[in-house]
């Protein structure tokens, strides 16, 4: 469990980091089938996961990794494309980040869960180098789930990573 006194600064409460992006599908996002292009979606996802983490170590920050992104249904040319981000759990310097996409019909209101995507931030001093960052304090059903089960997202890309060093 992660707790304060692993931190040197103040813990916060996840909801100060949430943020939500919202677009409009317009034709130049959208591939043969008149759905938003898979990258265009992983732009958007970084986007707005980029801003939360700031949010939160209110530092400069940068993508270490995207451990999942797992579409769940196409988002339509006409359609609202919303993004909810909010870090999730914090280590040392980095911090984790979930994503929720959802796609709204705008003529209809009909809503749709469309992707959700994990990620992994790093603060970074004025000299470019790591830094701590406050640790997460949840507070809903949602973050207090998403806290708890962070740790072993942590230990599987830490693992990951490793194998991957090993192959190389």
């Amino acid at each position: 469990m992660q707790r304060q006194e692993e931190h040197t600064l103040e813990a916060k409460p996840a909801r100060l980091s949430r943020t939500i992006l919202t677009e409009i599908i317009l034709p130049a996002d959208t591939n043969y089938h008149n759905t938003v292009f898979g990258g265009r979606v992983m732009q958007y996802i970084d986007k707005v996961a980029t801003i939360a983490s700031m949010r939160h170590s209110r530092r400069g920050v940068v993508t270490a990794s995207s451990d999942s992104l797992d579409f769940f249904a196409p988002v339509k040319l006409g359609e609202a494309i919303q993004l909810e981000a909010f870090v999730t759990w914090t280590h040392r310097s980095s911090m984790e980040v979930f994503v929720k996409v959802e796609s709204e019909n705008l003529l209809t209101g009909e809503k749709k869960r469309t992707a959700t995507s994990y990620l992994t931030f790093v603060a970074l001093d004025e000299h470019g180098q790591p830094c701590p960052v406050p640790a997460i304090i949840p507070e809903t059903d949602e973050e207090k789930r998403l806290f708890e089960t962070a740790e072993t997202r942590f230990a599987a890309r830490k693992l990951r990573k490793e194998e991957r060093n090993l192959n190389l």
